[in-house]
């Protein structure tokens, strides 16, 4: 079973997310803050990160990014915001892809499923 990190200070998305990719028969796993996912993506078995680019206070999931290639530079990561304006920062290019928050969740499980089969 494939395990999914999501990070994301927002309880609400924490929530529908686990709720949508485990019906989906992913192994979620959840973390608030950059220290957390960090933490997360080194001992545990993670697949894929869904990453927040803003998070709260001065946190910024572009260095939790930078940081999470550092460590495994194989590992997918979605970036996954509600802005559209960090598509054009050169930051962002690290990532696997970038989608911009919905509620409807289809875009993100097809590129999960996408990133997960290759």
């Amino acid at each position: 079973m494939d395990s999914i990190l999501i990070v994301d200070d927002e309880e609400y998305i924490l929530e529908l997310y686990q709720k949508e990719l485990r019906d989906e028969g992913y192994e979620v796993k959840l973390a608030r803050n950059n220290a957390e996912a960090l933490k997360m993506a080194e001992k545990e078995n993670i697949n894929l990160v869904v990453l927040d680019i803003k998070l709260s206070g001065e946190e910024d999931g572009l260095q939790t990014l930078t940081e999470l290639k550092k460590q495994n530079k194989d590992l997918p990561v979605i970036l996954n915001s509600g802005y559209s304006t960090y598509k054009n920062n050169f930051q962002t290019w690290l990532a696997d892809a970038y989608l911009v928050k919905s509620s409807n969740l289809s875009e993100l499980k097809n590129k999960i499923h996408s990133l997960l089969s290759r």
